[in-house]
């Protein structure tokens, strides 16, 4: 019996904001540098360079934490039109060595490279002239890991950081993720770390002492999978899908965090404007319709509520995205109430709208049509360029976001 094996490449773009920002300004390069916002502002690291990591500084800390533990670190505010256009020049070399990409985000991406030897070689020369061509056409450096599954390539590609290729060999994949923590099991959190540990659970190998219907009894599913992840295997729980498989997104969401706590309801209301705006052109860059807007808003003293409604035809148009949120936060606003954050987010989606009525059709079109044209301006000049007037008191700075359906070979669909 003779097993198919696969070929799975994951490309994990190196410090990827850092580097890009480094592009535009060459005398980052060496430096501590932290993008995502200032120093002394709300919101949460969105990169750091490897200087600024060594004083443990990480991605998701809050910025005025960053600022404690490197008080010499420069912050960076992001520039998320610049993240898109090399994501994308990135894809495309991707895509010139498998047909079978997956964006995994912003800046990684897994490859099938599975029966691809003859025209790239074996899997080390293959991901040689990767790095090479990755580095050439985007000036970016990446590290690749090689494995039989996407589990394996994840692991071995954060081993193999910065700017380094590791091939785990087939048949190798238990005994090279047994010393590894349990912690680096993709979708191991600190919850699930402490309920391993507490059965003594430390290392991937561990695991491999108990039955599956151990694992089962205590974690249920993902107990199940993580029996499968120690092996190596591509168990569930983050990889059900085959590489290049068409996912749509599950849900699509904006938030913004205020710098300074507001009780302006003009204000506030003309940020909702400018969520829904951004919410609005995801969903039409996705050719995606929500059925589904949720409001979330935390005051002050961070006591943070969500409140949903369902729409009796889904929509992917930014005013009735708008009118939705815009109730939900009318009806659960206390007024006067400072708030600290306030997000919206679309999800039940459907790929067709329903018909309705033909008057009330003709409008929608109109607006479909007007907002598709402010979409392609903002293509060309940038997200800021163009606002509806009730968003334009919400202006705010676009945080770095990833979301699926912005991804690079995520193409708008009818």
């Amino acid at each position: 019996m003779v097993l198919f094996l696969r070929t799975i490449f994951h490309v994990d773009m190196d410090a990827f904001f850092v580097s890009v920002e480094e592009l535009f300004d060459p005398e980052l390069k060496g430096k501590a540098v932290v993008v995502g916002g200032q120093r002394n502002e709300r919101g949460v690291v969105s990169a750091a360079s490897y200087e600024a990591r060594k004083f443990g500084v990480h991605s998701a800390m809050p910025l005025r934490t960053a600022a404690k533990l490197c008080p010499r670190a420069i912050f960076v505010d992001g520039h998320p039109e610049r993240y898109r256009e090399y994501s994308e020049r990135a894809y495309r070399v991707l895509s010139s060595f498998s047909p079978l990409v997956e964006m995994a985000s912003i800046d990684e991406a897994y490859l099938d490279m599975t029966g691809t030897e003859r025209l790239h070689g074996p899997p080390l020369r293959a991901a040689h002239n990767l790095h090479q061509r990755m580095k050439s056409d985007t000036r970016l450096n990446c590290s690749i890991g090689i494995g039989s599954s996407r589990l394996i390539a994840k692991v071995s590609s954060a081993k193999a950081k910065p700017n380094g290729v590791l091939w785990v060999v087939p048949g190798q994949e238990a005994r090279f993720l047994a010393p590894l923590d349990v912690r680096d099991i993709p979708g191991v959190g600190k919850v699930t770390e402490q309920n391993l540990h507490a059965l003594g659970i430390q290392r991937v190998g561990d695991l491999g002492r108990f039955e599956d219907s151990f694992l089962e009894q205590h974690f249920g599913k993902w107990g199940l999978a993580l029996a499968g992840k120690a092996r190596g295997e591509d168990a569930g729980g983050w990889f059900d899908n085959e590489v290049g498989a068409d996912i749509d997104a599950k849900s699509i969401s904006h938030e913004h965090t205020y710098n300074q706590d507001t009780g302006n309801a003009e204000q506030l209301e003309s940020t909702l404007m400018r969520l829904s705006e951004m919410v609005g052109r995801r969903l039409r860059e996705s050719g995606l319709h929500a059925r589904t807007i949720q409001l979330k808003l935390r005051y002050k003293d961070f006591t943070t509520i969500t409140r949903a409604h369902t729409l009796p035809a889904p929509t992917q148009l930014d005013t009735e995205i708008f009118e939705q949120a815009r109730a939900l936060f009318r009806k659960n606003w206390r007024k006067g109430g400072e708030v600290r954050l306030l997000g919206v987010h679309a999800s039940s989606f459907e790929r067709q709208p329903d018909q309705g009525d033909l008057l009330e059709g003709a409008r929608r079109e109109r607006w479909k049509q007007a907002l598709s044209a402010a979409d392609r301006l903002r293509d060309k000049f940038g997200e800021s360029s163009v606002a509806l007037a009730s968003g334009m008191k919400g202006s705010f700075r676009e945080r770095i976001h990833e979301n699926p359906a912005g991804l690079p070979g995520k193409t708008r669909k009818p």
